[in-house]
């Protein structure tokens, strides 16, 4: 018991001395952005019935990512942040890219028709 009172002490206690930075304000801004996309994500199945990544559910990803990197980069010097944002932001980098090849295919061949 005196383990789990003083580890919820700890926590009050961190709590109690939270502040804001720009770099957390950042962080937190990064952090929405990444959690926003998968509202994206439901609501666009939910709309059509079926399960869809929409195009702006990558772009929430790479900007919400971006931002998450930059404050474990340059705020808080985190190497676990900065490993666990830079793979997303590279698969959403990787997938707009796709997308963006794709769209100039198909505008390729509807020209040639």
């Amino acid at each position: 018991m005196d383990f789990l009172q003083h580890q919820l002490n700890h926590i009050f206690q961190a709590l109690h001395n939270f502040e804001f930075t720009p770099w957390k304000v950042v962080g937190f801004l990064g952090s929405i952005m990444f959690t926003s996309r998968w509202f994206v994500q439901l609501y666009y199945t939910r709309k059509l019935g079926r399960v869809v990544m929409p195009l702006s559910f990558w772009w929430l990803s790479v900007v919400g990512s971006a931002l998450l990197l930059s404050y474990f980069v340059f705020g808080k010097n985190d190497s676990v942040g900065i490993l666990s944002n830079f793979f997303p932001a590279f698969v959403s980098v990787y997938n707009l890219v796709v997308h963006m090849r794709e769209v100039k295919r198909r505008s390729l061949v509807e020209s040639e028709v």
